[in-house]
C-alpha cells in the first residue's frame, strides 16, 4: 500500500527539513504555494503569534504542535500513530504544520485524560468528548485553566470556520456555552442521514435456513435467539461490547419499553432519567431472564471489540448492535471469506406491541460534544494551532478530512469525489473501514465537517445501505437532548452526582441481569440515586435546556 503514496511521502520528506515547503492538495482544491510576503509565525508573549499580512496554506515553518487524541479502532489495527497514517502525513504536508500525535491507550482516554491533568504537563491541542465527559463541563474546563475560550481566536485566525457557522446558525448555538463561549474545533455531522449509523443486526442466512421473519417486536428477538440458540448452537446469541458508551447507550431493548439508560427529552419537552424510571426496570426484568436462558453474551461485563468480532464471524453468536461500517459491513466481509452464505441484516428497532412505531431510536445531534478539539493553555503558537485547525473548515481541508489526497485515495468524477481501489478494494487487502482509516477521518470522527459523500460509498452492500431507513424509522430525534452546558457553578455539582449515579447504575444493571440481584429490589435502587442527588441533577439538566432554548 505504501508504493502508492510515493508523491506524499516526497511531501513529507520536505516537512522533516522545511515546513514552508509546497503541500500536496486534496479534493477539488489546487496545490497551494505559501507567497513570498508570508511571515514565519512568530511566539508572543500572549500565547499567539504575529500576523501575517498574507495568509496562505502551507504555512511557514514554525513549532511543532502537540497533539492528543485516543486513537481510532480502524487506526490501530495497522498504525499506532496518527502521524505515521496517509492521512496524518497529508495533513502535515498540506498546512505546513508537524505535529506529534499523541495517543492514550485504548478504551483507556478517561484515565489517561486524567492523568495528563494531574500532571499539569499539557499538550498543545487535546481531542477529546469535552461535553460529555470534562467533569462540569467546557465552561468548567475554562474556569480550570485547562482549556482556551475562542471566540477572540476564531475571529482571528479561523475564517473558515467563522463562514460556516455564521451559515448554519443551528449549529452555530450547539458549540458555545450558555455564556457564549466557544471552546473548540467541533466534530460536526454535515447531513441529518448522517446520525444514526448504530443499529441492531442479525444474520439473515440463520433467518432464511430457520424459516423466521426479521423481528420487530420484543417477543419476535426472543423467538429468533431461542432458536438461534437452540437450531445453530449459538452460544451467545446476543452479544455487544457494553463497556463502550455509544453502544451501552445504545439499548434496543431498553429502547422497546420507551426508555433508555440516560438522560432523553421527554413528551413535556423536560429531560429525564430513562435508567430510574418504571419502564427501566420492565427492560430489567426481559434481560434477566434472557440472561438466565442464555440468549445474551455471558461475558457481556468484559467483552472488547475483538472478541465481539470472532464471535460474530465465527457463529457463535447471531446478533449484536454497532455500527452498519466498522460492523456489519466488516463482519459480513471478514465472514464471507469462509462462508459465502454468510449474511448480516439491520434490524428495526424493536417495540413491545406488534405494529407499533418505535419511539426510540438511536440519534445524535449534528453535534454531541465529542472527538473536538480544544487548544489548552499551554500552548505557546495559537495562530499556528488555530489556523491549522481551521483549515479542516475550508474546502481543501474538507476534502482532505472526508476523501483523503485526490488522484491517490480519490478522483473526481463529474464532480464527485470518488474513492479509488485503495478504498474500495485495498490491495493490501484491508477492508474498507481500515482502508479508509487510513487516508480520512470521515469514516469515524475529528475537528472537521463530516460528508454524507463519503457515507455513499462506505456502504458497500445493499443491507448497509438499508440502514438509514431501517434504523432511522422512529421518533428517537424528539428524544434527544441537545447540546447543553452548565453553569459553571452548577458543573462541579452536577459532575459530583452523576459520576456516582452513573457508576451505581452501571454496576447494577450487570446485578440485575446477571441475577446476582433481584429484580424486586428496583426501588431501592431508584432510592439510593435520588440519595445521590439524581433529582438535583435532573433540575441542572432542565435549566440548562431552559437556557440553551433562550440562546
Amino acid at each position: 500500500m505504501k508504493k502508492k503514496f510515493v508523491s506524499l511521502l516526497t511531501a513529507t520528506a520536505v516537512i522533516a527539513t522545511s515546513l514552508a515547503g509546497c503541500g500536496q492538495g486534496g479534493g477539488s482544491q489546487e496545490t497551494t504555494k505559501a507567497p513570498e510576503t508570508q511571515a514565519p509565525a512568530q511566539s508572543t508573549e500572549s500565547g499567539g503569534a504575529a500576523q501575517s499580512a498574507e495568509f496562505a496554506y502551507p504555512m511557514a515553518a514554525g513549532a511543532k504542535l502537540t497533539y492528543w487524541a485516543p486513537l481510532n479502532d480502524n487506526v490501530s489495527a495497522n498504525y499506532s500513530n496518527l502521524g505515521d497514517t496517509f492521512f496524518g502525513k497529508a495533513l502535515m504536508a498540506q498546512t505546513g504544520v508537524d505535529i506529534e500525535f499523541m495517543h492514550p491507550p485504548l478504551n483507556q482516554q478517561v484515565e489517561q485524560f486524567s492523568l495528563i491533568l494531574a500532571d499539569g504537563n499539557l499538550p498543545d491541542l487535546m481531542e477529546y468528548d469535552w461535553l460529555p465527559l470534562y467533569p462540569g463541563g467546557p465552561e468548567k474546563a475554562i474556569t480550570d485553566g485547562v482549556i482556551l475560550p475562542l471566540n477572540d481566536i476564531i475571529e482571528q485566525y479561523c475564517p473558515n470556520l467563522s463562514k460556516y457557522l455564521a451559515e448554519n446558525p443551528d449549529i452555530d448555538r450547539m458549540i458555545q456555552t450558555d455564556e457564549g463561549t466557544y471552546y473548540c474545533f467541533p466534530f460536526i455531522r454535515g447531513d441529518g442521514k448522517l446520525c444514526n449509523t448504530i443499529g441492531p443486526m442479525m444474520r439473515k442466512d440463520w433467518l432464511d435456513e430457520l424459516g423466521l421473519e426479521v423481528p420487530t417486536t420484543i417477543d419476535e428477538w426472543h423467538t429468533v435467539l431461542t432458536a438461534f440458540k437452540e437450531q445453530k448452537g449459538a452460544t451467545a446469541p446476543f452479544t455487544y461490547e457494553q463497556d463502550r458508551e455509544q453502544l451501552r447507550d445504545t439499548d434496543p431493548f431498553a429502547y422497546a419499553y420507551n426508555t433508555t439508560r440516560t438522560f432523553y427529552l421527554g413528551s413535556d419537552g423536560k429531560v429525564h432519567y430513562g435508567a430510574a424510571e418504571p419502564e427501566f426496570k420492565d427492560y430489567l426484568a426481559t434481560m434477566a431472564q434472557w440472561y438466565k436462558e442464555g440468549l445474551i453474551d455471558a461475558d457481556l461485563a468484559t467483552l472488547s471489540v475483538d472478541q465481539v468480532s470472532a464471535k460474530m464471524t465465527s457463529g457463535t453468536a447471531g446478533a449484536s448492535v454497532g455500527w452498519a461500517g466498522s460492523r456489519l459491513g466488516a463482519w459480513t466481509k471478514a465472514a464471507q471469506a469462509t462462508n459465502p452464505d454468510y449474511e448480516l441484516v439491520a434490524t428495526p428497532y424493536p417495540t413491545t406491541q406488534k405494529g407499533a412505531y418505535p419511539e426510540f431510536g438511536q440519534i445524535e445531534n449534528q453535534y454531541s460534544g465529542r472527538a473536538s478539539v480544544a487548544i489548552t493553555t499551554s500552548c505557546k503558537d495559537v495562530e499556528r494551532a488555530a489556523r491549522m485547525l481551521d483549515y479542516a473548515y475550508g474546502e481543501d481541508g474538507h476534502f482532505l478530512y472526508n476523501f483523503g489526497v485526490e488522484g491517490e485515495s480519490y478522483n473526481m468524477v463529474d464532480g464527485y469525489p470518488a474513492y479509488t481501489d485503495l478504498i474500495l478494494d485495498n490491495p493490501d487487502g484491508l477492508p474498507i473501514s481500515q482502508a479508509m482509516a487510513a487516508y480520512i477521518r470521515g469514516c469515524y470522527n475529528g475537528p472537521f465537517v463530516q460528508d454524507l459523500r463519503y457515507l455513499e460509498q462506505y456502504y458497500t452492500l445493499q443491507n448497509q445501505k438499508d440502514t438509514p431507513d431501517i434504523w432511522g424509522a422512529s421518533n428517537g430525534k424528539a428524544h434527544v437532548v441537545p447540546p447543553i452546558t452548565p453553569t459553571t457553578e452548577e458543573s462541579k455539582e452536577y459532575s459530583t452526582i452523576m459520576n456516582e449515579v452513573r457508576t451505581y447504575r452501571d454496576e447494577m444493571i450487570l446485578k440485575f441481569i446477571f441475577g446476582t440481584e433481584s429484580i424486586d429490589n428496583f426501588d431501592t435502587y431508584i432510592a439510593n440515586m435520588e440519595k445521590m442527588g439524581l433529582s438535583r441533577a435532573l433540575e441542572i439538566q432542565n435549566a440548562a435546556l431552559a437556557r440553551y432554548n433562550a440562546r
